[in-house]
């Protein structure tokens, strides 16, 4: 069943919905949710909770693309997970390494005014600009939370060269952000 018709679906408020959703990108949901979130159970619980999500938003909204809709979703769902999970406990080492690296290279001297939702669309606008191989480097170690040795299996390259290849793009995403105003200095 193409996206058109699962929206449609939805739209009407048919249960048929969650079931097509699941058969067409439940691979993508649990590829998602799986790079983030490394128990079985939680997993299962932030996919169905992803379907449910779904479910709820649509209507009213009405996604262009209904895969990277809920691959959305399903990374909000997993992190939020990630998050209550490690309240009281140290946060799993990559993650943290992950996030501080890019924290580093962004974070700094933010400007008043800028919104997260700016701050979102600017970083896409920079993910435009890349290569395809290093672009997807990027959202391996950053969205998806893999390590530098688990990024240069899925991609192939070495881990020297995948950790050369992300120093150099937190510079040039730095360096975007102030040209286009986010940051100061």
């Amino acid at each position: 069943m193409q996206d058109t018709e699962i929206i449609r679906l939805y739209l009407e408020r048919s249960q048929q919905a969650v079931t097509e959703t699941r058969m067409r990108y439940g691979q993508t949901v649990r590829h998602v949710i799986g790079s983030i979130l490394h128990d079985p159970l939680d997993a299962e619980e932030c996919e169905n909770d992803t379907y449910l999500a779904a479910w709820r938003s649509i209507p009213p909204n009405h996604p262009v693309s209904l895969k990277a809709y809920l691959a959305r979703i399903a990374r909000n769902t997993a992190v939020r997970r990630l998050d209550y999970n490690n309240a009281a406990k140290r946060k799993p080492e990559e993650t943290v390494l992950s996030l501080d690296e890019l924290c580093e290279s962004i974070a700094d001297d933010r400007a008043s005014g800028a919104s997260d939702g700016q701050l979102g669309e600017a970083i896409n606008g920079f993910l435009d600009t890349l290569r395809p191989k290093h672009r997807r480097i990027f959202l391996l170690r950053y969205w998806q939370y893999l390590s530098v040795e688990e990024v240069a299996a899925e991609t192939g390259c070495s881990m020297s060269n995948v950790s050369v290849i992300l120093s150099r793009t937190r510079k040039k995403v730095k360096d975007h952000l102030r040209k286009e105003g986010f940051y100061h200095g």
